[in-house]
């Protein structure tokens, strides 16, 4: 089983974060090894200090409106590997491993699994 990875932010790190109006900001998820994108979620300053602090990822649920740590109810759990913020200090880069099936709720690797072009009528999960 994979180990959890903390990472030590500094506060003025966690405090240039720019956040949205509604106090979040995109979260996009990598898999470690493969580069490949698994998913973008939404995090609140709670959800991103508790995911450096915990080295599980841990996002804000907009409908539900709760924090949600990824694989507690699926087992599907991402371990942090390594954690950014881009340029404009407006979005998060973590790097994950992924433990179980994957990091979508349908049951795929990855939550980008529909491709252009394909000639699939695009159906929500």
């Amino acid at each position: 089983m994979p180990t959890a990875t903390p990472i030590a932010a500094t506060d003025e790190e966690l405090a240039a974060v720019a956040y949205n109006d509604d106090g979040l900001v995109p979260a996009i998820v990598q898999e470690h090894g493969t580069g490949r994108v698994l998913m973008l979620a939404w995090m609140d300053h709670e959800a991103l200090r508790r995911t450096l602090t915990d080295g599980r990822t841990w996002f804000w649920s907009r409908s539900r409106r709760e924090h949600w740590r990824k694989g507690d109810t699926s087992g599907d759990r991402q371990w942090l590997r390594e954690a950014y913020y881009d340029c404009d200090l407006d979005t998060v880069l973590l790097v994950v491993e992924q433990e179980g099936r994957g990091a979508c709720h349908t049951g795929e690797r990855s939550c980008f699994f529909r491709a252009f072009g394909s000639g699939a009528r695009p159906q929500p999960a």
